[in-house]
């Protein structure tokens, strides 16, 4: 974590509840996309989306030599997310089945 000189006047769980907030009130995947791109560096961007592209492939029980391969994403990264998907605070599988439902569910309004 970077230092800093001085005190912010919120606190670290304050801000991270408030950002918590602001993710939460965007309405559609356009504005979580603009407001995400200017929250972040292209390079954090990418990271994250690295990360995401993993999620799928990893609960689908491929090896990591393998999605590596389909999506160029380094070993390390891909380590990294399955440690989190099998360790972390359950994000990723939220986020990963509410995803699959979301999909279905727009397939079946299309159909």
């Amino acid at each position: 974590m970077k230092r800093r000189s001085l005190e912010p006047q919120l606190p670290a769980e304050s801000a991270e509840q408030g950002l918590c907030e602001a993710l939460l009130s965007l309405k559609n995947t356009e504005e979580m996309s603009a407001f995400l791109h200017d929250l972040c560096t292209p390079a954090e961007l990418e990271v994250m989306v690295d990360r995401w592209r993993v999620v799928p492939h990893l609960l689908d029980g491929k090896s990591y030599r393998e999605i590596h391969e389909l999506t160029a994403v380094s070993i390390t990264t891909i380590g990294r997310v399955a440690r989190y998907l099998n360790q972390g605070n359950g994000g990723y599988l939220a986020a990963a089945v509410r995803a699959v439902r979301r999909r279905n569910a727009q397939k079946k309004v299309k159909a």
